[in-house]
């Protein structure tokens, strides 16, 4: 028997939240909060407006983007108390692939298409996985977080768990807002600082958000066109292969053993015909010599899926199979 897969996830990870409802506002004041020995709030803004000075960002954008007073309590809050939940497979599709979830990818591809075509000529990602990212990360652009995200970083950066790790990526902040993409009070995100619709952090949008309409501003917030252009250019960069699909769910006609099945145990469609493996119609295989994997998400006797390259592609969206198969399934109700 196939372990059973299980995903453990927290409300604050990026984009899976807007699946469970809309992320909290913003709180500065909610009970106390402790400090880095090595120097206070002030103190660690002080040096971070020295850094950023000597980078290139105005004096006048780090007035405002640092006139900050205490640590964010509410980002503490939910940084040190993340609520976790286990999931299978079965489980985590029945909350993520809703019905309206399914219906608003199909009506977001429709009403998008010549803008989504578009951007398809220039990157070649499938506009379908593209909804299907944006329908996950932002609920088609309805829930893009209300924190913060200097706030959020700053908070992060100088009483988190991950200090190092937020303070580059609030640097990346200052140098994205010393960019004039956009305003201090209009860069928000979730408490961890993921931005925009796609959900981007800071380093992520440095090296993939698009100026789509050449407007100058890459407006991952509220332009539809950058959003989409950027989650296609993310795909793009990483890998995405024009023409072969993510994958696609699959019957078995025996059981399968288990060191057949995973990511990294690929082989030819000719092969896997022969194991048994059949379209979810039943058929066979059109093409016999494309390669692909097998993933069994909940073990023996759960869904089944033939997954090929862009799959792990989508995986460095975000990497977690629960994740990449939700966003291909949404992508096939898109169209």
């Amino acid at each position: 028997m196939t372990t059973r897969r299980v995903l453990t996830l927290a409300i604050a990870s990026a984009g899976l939240s807007a699946a469970f409802g809309p992320r909290p506002a913003a709180a500065r004041t909610i009970g106390p909060v402790s400090h880095r020995r090595d120097g206070s709030y002030a103190g660690f803004l002080h040096q971070v407006r020295v850094d950023a000075l000597q980078q290139g960002v105005s004096a006048s954008v780090l007035d405002v983007a640092l006139a900050l007073e205490v640590p964010n309590a509410r980002v503490l809050e939910l940084d040190r108390h993340q609520p976790e939940f286990t999931l299978t497979w079965a489980q985590y599709r029945s909350r993520v692939i809703s019905p309206s979830r399914e219906q608003g990818a199909a009506e977001a591809y429709r009403d998008n298409l010549p803008l989504l075509t578009d951007i398809w000529r220039r990157y070649r990602v499938d506009p379908r996985v593209v909804v299907g990212i944006w329908g996950l990360e932002s609920n088609f652009g309805t829930r893009i977080g209300s924190f913060n995200v200097v706030d959020s970083l700053a908070t992060l950066a100088y009483d988190g768990r991950r200090a190092s790790f937020f303070r580059a990526e609030l640097m990346n902040a200052l140098r994205i807002l010393g960019n004039g993409d956009v305003a201090p009070g209009s860069m928000l995100g979730s408490y961890a600082g993921a931005m925009g619709q796609p959900q981007f952090m800071p380093s992520s949008y440095l090296r993939y958000a698009v100026d789509y309409r050449g407007d100058g501003h890459r407006n991952i917030w509220t332009d539809r066109a950058d959003v989409f252009a950027s989650i296609a250019n993310y795909l793009a960069r990483c890998g995405w292969t024009e023409g072969v699909p993510w994958g696609q769910p699959v019957t078995l006609t025996r059981p399968i053993s288990a060191s057949l099945v995973g990511r990294q145990a690929v082989r030819p469609l000719a092969s896997w015909t022969e194991a048994g493996v059949r379209r979810q119609d039943g058929a066979r295989f059109s093409q016999s010599d494309v390669r692909g994997a097998l993933l069994l998400p909940d073990g023996a006797g759960g869904d089944a899926f033939m997954v090929y390259s862009n799959f792990n592609v989508i995986r460095r969206y975000n990497p977690s199979d629960f994740y990449a198969l939700a966003v291909g399934l949404i992508g096939n109700a898109a169209a």
